[in-house]
């Protein structure tokens, strides 16, 4: 009998939610039929079989949680004969013990933080987020099985050793071992949060039914992204509008030119792109990340422009690879084809990827203006609302134009006020003149 694990789904993924079975056991499949559907934390992937034969089990239900190499399902190979699984036999009932006092209440030790010495049985994501807090996780108590160190484990260290003294030792420490730790928790106790006090849900049961449902994958996965980015990039907004009048009637008339044909679905988020990258070359600090361990700014020499997609499951982020090297309809098809298999699940976790400034276009769904979130660590985002005619003054006479409203949000730690408006007045020049943009194609 064959017995398939989880596969390695990509770089920092470790689990993901099971959305469908294409089988059932009992079944015969073949080698690379669809098996199981997978939902991480970016996207949803789709299983093939690694054999082909019958299925004897298959492990999880819809909804359940596995991880990088659990067992996903078992396979008996042609000819191979597959026990039945030897049935279950009760153990003999034990009449219970005499009812005695209970023992008087003391303090109950907490679990013992594993020994410095050896490898430290946890999780790669735990590892990241012990780091990224500047804990050692040599002094988390373990609770998971085998003594592993779970990310609640680290949690719970964390709120713990807020409120405790340095000089409460839980581990016998060589003399430099206890300094570095003392250290370590100094640096943490330094980027503690004054005031912040998170408050246990109130039962809201007490006021009318309620429903409850777990937050998983992709939608897990947005939450700590924005919690992240709204905690450690100083987010500041700057704010335009661009007349895209001539713009619009271009790219209409080139829609409908290419009907049946490459380009027909020539959008309006092509241009922008384009403009982007454009702006992106002549102020690199919105095409950069600050390294806040290192204290360095890091300028990237490429342009990957990423698109908010709204899938129904959440907001995930495909990215357009060298929209500096794409032409506009390059960039239009691009669009098309991510979006499309965005919403339905089926893009590549690679396409979600790289990206090195985020465009959220909440036009085609209405609004005026937004003031979008940081796609940390990246450091700028661009909002744009929907396209609307308004009476402005041209030369002195009140005349309708297109005009559309632009936000750009930013890390105010690597730019200031004054670049984003520069970065925006360029923007909007281009996406004024569509003869600019064919120069930048």
């Amino acid at each position: 009998m064959y017995e398939f694990k989880l596969p390695d789904l990509g770089e920092g993924i470790h689990e993901g939610e099971i959305l469908k079975w294409h089988v059932s056991v009992g079944e015969m499949i073949k080698e690379d039929d669809p098996l199981v559907d997978v939902e991480t934390d970016k996207a949803a992937v789709t299983i093939p079989s690694p054999k082909s034969g019958k299925i004897v089990s298959l492990n999880g239900k819809i909804g359940d949680t596995i991880s990088v190499g659990d067992v996903v399902a078992a396979f008996a190979m042609e000819g191979e004969e597959v026990a039945a699984p030897p049935k279950v036999v009760a153990p003999p009932k034990v009449p219970p013990p005499p009812a005695v006092a209970p023992p008087p209440k003391v303090p109950v030790a907490p679990a013992t933080p594993i020994s410095s010495k050896g490898p430290i049985p946890a999780a790669p994501a735990t590892r990241r987020f012990a780091r990224e807090n500047a804990i050692d996780i040599r002094l988390v108590a373990p609770t998971g099985p085998g003594g592993r160190v779970t990310l609640d484990d680290v949690k719970r260290y964390i709120l713990e050793t807020a409120k405790k003294p340095p000089a409460i030792a839980e581990v016998t420490k060589e003399p430099e071992e206890e300094k570095r730790a003392a250290a370590e928790f100094a640096a943490h106790a330094a980027s503690a949060i004054p005031f912040l006090n998170i408050e246990p849900m109130p039962d809201f049961e007490q006021w009318g039914p309620v429903e409850r449902e777990p937050l998983r994958s992709i939608r897990r996965k947005v939450a700590h992204r924005m919690v992240t980015s709204m905690i450690l990039a100083p987010h500041v907004a700057h704010m335009d509008e661009a007349d895209v009048t001539l713009l619009e009637e271009f790219r209409k008339r080139e829609k409908e030119r290419r009907t049946g044909q490459p380009g027909e679905h020539l959008t309006l988020l092509a241009f922008v792109i384009k403009a982007v990258t454009a702006g992106l070359r002549a102020a690199p600090a919105f095409n950069a990340s600050l390294d806040p361990f290192k204290e360095e700014i890091v300028y990237k020499k490429y342009y990957n422009i990423g698109i908010a997609t709204d899938t129904g499951r959440g907001l995930i982020v495909p990215v357009i690879h060298d929209t500096d090297r794409k032409s506009i309809l390059q960039i239009a098809a691009a669009i098309e084809d991510l979006a499309t298999r965005a919403r339905d699940g089926k893009i590549e976790v690679a396409e979600l990827r790289g990206g090195t400034f985020t465009i959220t276009n909440v036009g085609p769904l209405g609004g005026t203006a937004l003031i979008p979130a940081i796609n940390y660590p990246e450091v700028a985002i661009l909002g744009i609302g929907k396209v609307q005619e308004k009476p402005v003054v041209r030369e002195g006479q009140i005349v309708i134009r297109k005009i559309l409203p632009l936000t750009l949000a930013f890390d105010h730690r690597v730019a200031d006020g004054a670049d984003a408006a520069r970065f925006v007045s360029e923007l909007v020049r281009n996406l004024s003149d569509p003869n600019l943009l064919l120069l930048e194609t």
